[in-house]
């Protein structure tokens, strides 16, 4: 991290605190040239900075100063900032998932599409009334085809035969417990009856990774030999040379979509979608495609034919594509949270 990036990111949050308070900034912290973003960090932080920030928003004088930490504490701080005139984020990165739960819960400000010249060529799936799908994907299994047979699906793969060699993400506990669910005879709108596969696998000795990257690293030393994930992470993976391959489970692809909102409260909109509409550029959305193997959410996006074959579903695997429940995921998650750390994980 660079020493001018720490110095924004203080000032941001210093910037913050004195909202909090109904301090008065000085107007250097009120610059309306600054966004702040709500995201993750690792590697979609770092793409966001070479495809949206560093071409197509510092050239036109916007500074972007990151707030990262995973979803559940941002959509925490956002509920608690509600009150608040301003809050502390300009936008925030959030799954479509999320996005629908912070909507819910009357956080989200209306998009004007018509701010957006770029919103002209957004797929009308990923035109969200609260916020934009950035980028999409499917959970699929990975496995080493070095260290074992091709699974068929969930099924194959969340099953306690495969002991210590199978690896499960502690961030991606929503759509573990989805896929455990559809593997044991559960739907999207009921996670129940996976519970106790997972409980199998963990007592049979299955490894718990706190991020995506420590899951990487774990299929790059081969610890472990297949586990579940977005199929654009593990495009990303095999570029970074990790053998891993990927299989359309048999029981459904669910679907993930990646996105931005902006917080009612946010200081400074204006900045927010000058961001969303660099983020639907064609040249953002064929960065993330190459770099990341996440599907464009804009049509006029020209991705190379050998990579959109590896990134994107036959015709007949599109066939068995999965929409979620936003609803049943938003209602359940506090639950979902607490089994998974007092039941599964403990």
């Amino acid at each position: 991290m660079s020493k001018s990036f720490m110095i924004n990111r203080r000032t941001a949050l210093g910037g913050a605190a004195a909202l909090a308070a109904g301090t008065v900034l000085p107007a250097h912290a009120q610059d309306n040239k600054r966004i702040v973003v709500g995201t993750w960090g690792g590697d979609y932080s770092r793409l966001l900075a070479k495809n949206i920030e560093t071409p197509l928003l510092a050239p036109k004088g916007w500074d972007v100063v990151k707030d990262e930490a995973n979803a559940p504490p941002r959509r925490a701080k956002m509920m608690a900032e509600k009150a608040l005139r301003r809050g502390t984020s300009d936008i925030q990165g959030l799954s479509a998932n999320d996005m629908y739960e912070v909507n819910e819960q009357g956080l989200a400000e209306a998009i004007d599409y018509s701010k957006m010249p770029n919103a002209q060529n957004l797929i009308p799936a990923m035109k969200y009334p609260y916020g934009i799908g950035h980028i999409y994907s499917g959970k699929v299994v990975l496995y080493n085809p070095k260290l074992m047979a091709a699974p068929q699906g969930f099924a194959d793969t969340l099953d306690p035969k495969h002991g210590n060699k199978l690896g499960i993400i502690d961030i991606q506990y929503q759509y573990t417990m989805l896929a455990a669910g559809l593997a044991s005879g559960g739907s999207v709108g009921n996670f129940d009856p996976g519970k106790e596969r997972l409980l199998a696998c963990k007592k049979a000795g299955a490894r718990i990774y706190p991020s995506n990257e420590a899951f990487a690293q774990a299929l790059k030393t081969e610890e472990i030999a297949c586990g579940i994930m977005w199929k654009a992470r593990a495009v990303q993976w095999q570029n970074a040379g990790i053998s891993v391959a990927t299989v359309a489970p048999k029981e459904g692809v669910p679907m993930y979509v990646s996105g931005f909102m902006i917080p009612k409260n946010a200081p400074n909109k204006a900045g927010a979608y000058a961001y969303l509409d660099a983020m639907m550029a064609a040249s953002a959305q064929e960065g993330f495609a190459v770099d990341m193997g996440y599907n464009p959410t804009v049509t006029n996006a020209k991705v190379p034919a050998d990579v959109q074959e590896r990134i994107g579903f036959t015709e007949e695997e599109k066939k068995r594509l999965v929409d979620l429940d936003y609803g049943y995921m938003g209602k359940n998650d506090t639950a979902f949270q607490e089994w998974w750390n007092k039941s599964f994980k403990a």
